[in-house]
């Protein structure tokens, strides 16, 4: 096992899945910055206190692992989180998530993450949840790829007009329909192992609009975070999770 799929093993199983706030000090650096949704927590001493309120709102959540990728510098899971919260008098939710990872060699120092938050609002108000993919057989022993500087070019290009219904690519729970039209882009983290590309990164452009919302040519940021192939020089499928949760909570305060 690489040890930096071990660190990732330890993150998913003995601190999530555990809720035992003994390990992040363990698996990672005082300093560990963590990028979610429009959050930034930056340092242990503000990203514990934050998951274990999740935790807690959430007691026996589990985090299914469907795929990981890694390089010997970078690690990328795509996954599900699921559980019962007990503001929602135990309802269940299940919701998609992509996660970036980068190490020092040691410890874990940078985490990038989208998760679905509007499908998990959606399941904790109808009590309806989500059936949960099925998981990678053996994630944990997955083998470091090298990385492929075209695929990497094409995903940037493709990044930069990527909607919901093109290309093959999974959006969210699937039922994601288009919010932004994009006009630009901000990577914030993209690598490859091999013809996966894995990245972090906000559209900006055109709000699109919805049933509630009137459409707006003002900017619009939505934050992506995604695990996509690429086949003879094009995106051939993948996951995308996109903070739509953000982007129309931002759009309501207007």
């Amino acid at each position: 096992m690489h040890d930096l799929a071990r660190l990732a093993q330890r993150f998913t199983i003995d601190w999530l899945d555990r809720a035992d706030a003994t390990v992040p000090p363990q698996i990672m650096a005082p300093g560990y910055q963590v990028h979610i949704g429009d959050v930034e927590l930056d340092g242990l001493d503000a990203y514990t206190p934050a998951t274990v309120g999740q935790l807690e709102q959430f007691p026996g959540l589990q985090l299914t692992v469907h795929s990981l990728v890694l390089t010997e510098e970078r690690l990328a899971l795509h996954f599900t989180e699921h559980g019962a919260s007990v503001r929602h008098d135990l309802r269940g939710a299940a919701w998609t998530g992509v996660a970036l990872f980068a190490w020092d060699g040691e410890v874990l120092t940078e985490n990038w993450t989208q998760e679905d938050y509007a499908a998990r609002r959606r399941q904790l108000a109808d009590g309806v949840p989500d059936t949960i993919g099925p998981p990678a057989v053996a994630p944990w022993t997955t083998a470091p790829a090298a990385p492929d500087p075209a695929a990497e070019d094409v995903v940037r290009a493709w990044l930069a007009s990527a909607q919901p219904g093109i290309d093959g690519v999974t959006w969210d729970d699937g039922r994601t329909a288009a919010l932004v039209r994009p006009r630009g882009l901000e990577v914030a983290e993209l690598f490859s192992a091999g013809s996966t590309v894995a990245f972090a990164a906000t559209q900006t452009g055109e709000f699109l609009g919805t049933d509630e919302l009137p459409a707006d040519e003002g900017a619009a940021r939505l934050g992506l975070a995604g695990l996509v192939t690429v086949t003879d020089g094009v995106v051939s499928g993948g996951v995308v999770v996109s903070d739509r949760h953000g982007l129309l909570r931002s759009r309501t305060r207007r």
